[in-house]
């Protein structure tokens, strides 16, 4: 576990923001999986109070705010009428309905922990990611910066047709995944995310007809839920499964 000195609830960004550099200091979203860790934290911050805790809608987006919790994500009509059961899929097997309501949508992704089913769900989506300072970035270009202080306020994620499926293979319901995977497809084009390799999630853009072929152009690794040769081949078959939904519609 961790051990905090200071508690500070800011009232704006920037007083945020100006407390974040300090490296003894820590923004937390719900703590789920910062409590886990071990040392010290000077002042935690937290953004609660900021008006981020909302998912909002207009006629080509939403807008998820770094501390909507990921039971928001599963249960928000307007998500599930645009992209069917695809957010009830990628957060139901999450630990349990009262931890999904304390872990927040801005850590998962600012994160980007290697086991996240959230951030492999968001790469196949018209994802962007606004940031205090860095104003508004390509989540597919986000994972791939170096890690700041900057803040995350807020994912904003297009109303474009795409329809999109979710799908991950654990050893039991509520574990870690072994690996996760997500498709998406608009006028032809599947963006292909596979996560939990057991590095953060990644994305590449490819066919239907292909998707099987693309699985295998991610790079897996081990640990103690699985080898890479097993997530290789773990790879194909969810790309196989996520291919055919896609073809049938069943999404």
């Amino acid at each position: 576990m961790i051990t905090v000195k200071n508690y500070v609830k800011p009232g704006t960004l920037e007083e945020a923001y100006e407390m974040n550099q300090k490296r003894a200091n820590r923004i937390i979203g719900g703590m789920m999986w910062i409590r886990m860790g071990r040392g010290n934290v000077n002042t935690v911050i937290d953004l609660s109070g900021l008006g981020f805790d909302q998912i909002t809608e207009t006629e080509t987006e939403f807008r998820i705010g770094c501390m909507s919790t990921l039971r928001q994500l599963e249960t928000h009509s307007g998500l599930k009428e645009t992209f069917g059961d695809f957010f009830k899929e990628c957060t139901r097997h999450i630990v349990g309905v009262q931890f999904r309501n304390g872990a927040t949508v801005g850590g998962s992704i600012f994160g980007r922990y290697g086991f996240s089913d959230i951030l492999t769900a968001f790469l196949v989506l018209d994802t962007k990611v606004k940031l205090y300072k860095k104003g508004i970035v390509p989540l597919s270009e986000f994972i791939r910066m170096d890690r700041d202080r900057d803040i995350l306020e807020e994912l904003i994620v297009a109303k474009d047709g795409r329809k999109a499926v979710y799908l991950s293979e654990r050893r039991s319901q509520t574990d870690f995944p072994v690996l996760t995977c997500a498709a998406s497809e608009k006028d032809g084009t599947v963006l292909l995310s596979i996560g939990a390799r057991p590095m953060k999630a990644d994305v590449t853009e490819t066919t239907i007809d292909e998707m099987e072929q693309a699985a295998d152009t991610f790079t897996y690794g081990s640990n103690m839920r699985g080898s890479g040769e097993y997530r290789k081949h773990l790879g194909r078959v969810l790309a196989g499964r996520a291919k055919k939904a896609l073809e049938e519609g069943n999404v």
